[in-house]
């Protein structure tokens, strides 16, 4: 079963997390998801969420850049993962995913709580 890192180069976070993964001698299959090859649908932005737990997908939403994409703070579940999936840059990043478990790398070490 492989480690998939939900990943986007440009952000020092993400490539903490990948280092991080990689020190630990774990070589997960990156996925570059603002690549538009590589995209997050919304069905796929929802079996992260039931991965991590049922969570909303507020859990892993970038708030910050999310008002800023026109995405009302009362948007219900299914409006914010279309807006994910349409816009990956209001995805939260790194995200792990290993098997039936996904986690958010905030901090990047809750990476390896499922590795």
């Amino acid at each position: 079963m492989s480690y998939i890192l939900i990943h986007h180069p440009g952000c020092g976070s993400s490539k903490k997390g990948l280092e991080l993964l990689k020190a630990r001698g774990i070589e997960p299959q990156v996925r570059k998801y603002m690549s538009a090859a590589e995209r997050l649908s919304a069905d796929e932005l929802k079996d992260i969420a039931k991965k991590m737990g049922g969570v909303s997908p507020r859990v892993f939403l970038r708030e910050k850049d999310a008002a800023a994409a026109g995405l009302a703070e009362t948007a219900g579940d299914e409006d914010v993962f279309a807006a994910m999936a349409e816009n990956p840059k209001l995805i939260q990043r790194p995200i792990g995913i290993h098997g039936k478990k996904a986690v958010l790398g905030r901090p990047n070490e809750r990476l390896l709580d499922i590795a």
